[in-house]
């Protein structure tokens, strides 16, 4: 337990941002999972369709390193595998 005032603060402080950062964590988490699920079954997903989705999840991500949530080589990661799925769906 905090026995100064200003350390109450940073524990107030602290739950405000998890809460926000818990918020962003699963928006990547279910941007990331739709592109997937769209790359699974081709069939039902346009490829415009499939791109802006593509395009939005990448956007999460890098937003989520912006903030300091998913380190740049994790982020980059993500989005090279997924893009490479999209190609491969592509040329098949």
């Amino acid at each position: 337990m905090p026995s100064h005032k200003s350390a109450e603060k940073c524990v107030r402080k602290i739950a405000r941002q998890t809460l926000v950062n818990r918020n962003r964590v699963s928006k990547i988490r279910t941007t990331t999972k739709k592109v997937e699920n769209m790359i699974e079954q081709p069939q039902k997903a346009e490829t415009t369709v499939l791109v802006a989705a593509f395009r939005e999840c990448q956007k999460q991500i890098m937003k989520g390193v912006t903030k300091g949530l998913v380190h740049k080589n994790t982020a980059m990661r993500k989005v090279s595998r997924l893009a490479k799925k999209i190609k491969a769906l592509a040329t098949s």
